[in-house]
């Protein structure tokens, strides 16, 4: 008799071994095709916001006989727009021009983590 319980205390074990192998195995294959079958969203990083920034304050409309620099705060919102917070200068025509030409301004890519907040140094160049 000690044979017999021996005997299936071993196909227990080895029934629940299967069977944690079993799920196991189901839920790789899950996660794999739920990772597979998301459509993962390009998210921005500084560069690309400073560099959307760059594209957005090329041209200004006045003309600048000296180089201006400037500290632009912007926070990133809910709707991936671009607004600032403040600008730091002197100069009370770029402080302007930067507010117009940036606030409510799209991103083209979702700012990852959870940083939202920006500190963006801007140097516009005098006119030619």
């Amino acid at each position: 008799m000690k044979k017999n319980d021996e005997h299936r205390r071993i196909n227990i074990i080895d029934a629940s071994k299967t069977l944690k192998m079993l799920v196991l195995v189901v839920a790789i294959t899950f996660s794999s095709v739920l990772s597979a079958s998301t459509n993962p969203i390009e998210n921005a990083e500084p560069a690309s916001i400073t560099e959307t920034v760059t594209d957005l304050l090329q041209n200004p409309n006045f003309q600048l006989y000296e180089d201006v620099n400037a500290m632009v705060k912007i926070f990133i919102n809910e709707d991936n727009e671009i607004v600032v917070l403040s600008v730091a200068t002197e100069n009370e025509a770029v402080e302007s021009f930067i507010k117009s030409r940036l606030n409510y301004k799209s991103l083209s890519k979702k700012v990852n983590g959870n940083s939202k907040s920006f500190k963006i140094p801007v140097k516009l160049v005098k006119s030619k």
